[in-house]
């Protein structure tokens, strides 16, 4: 098994900037997406950014677009979410999600989750 661990949440002003962390309790062998999710209150989580395996293929969504960046630092199995320009349409828990990830050249492949942490942009 494997826990992700996010950090780096908290309290902002609009225009400010954050950044994510999320840790992986374990080395992590491969896996096939990494992402990041949102859910506001009253709202469902949606997806804010994604990339592939090897970091080359990034999606976001339009909301969040020009102003997030995703990365990871496969040495420190540990990805990331640079969030510049916030506005308060932004509050939210976030979530980090890894999909397909093995821990070792065989095994099963499974889906992680972390925690979650809070942003919340306001004056």
């Amino acid at each position: 098994q494997v826990q992700l661990v996010e950090s780096g949440g908290g309290l902002v002003q609009p225009g400010g900037s954050l950044r994510l962390s999320c840790a992986a309790s374990r080395n992590i062998f491969s896996f096939y997406v990494m992402a990041w999710y949102r859910q506001a209150p009253g709202k469902q989580r949606e997806l804010v950014a994604a990339a592939g395996s090897s970091g080359g293929s990034t999606s976001y969504s339009d909301s969040v677009k020009g102003r997030f960046t995703i990365s990871s630092d496969n040495a420190k199995n540990t990805m990331y979410l640079q969030m510049n320009n916030l506005s308060p349409e932004d509050t939210a828990v976030y979530y980090c999600n890894i999909q397909g990830l093995r821990l070792g050249p065989k095994g099963d492949r499974n889906d992680y989750w972390g925690q979650g942490t809070q942003v919340t942009v306001s004056a």
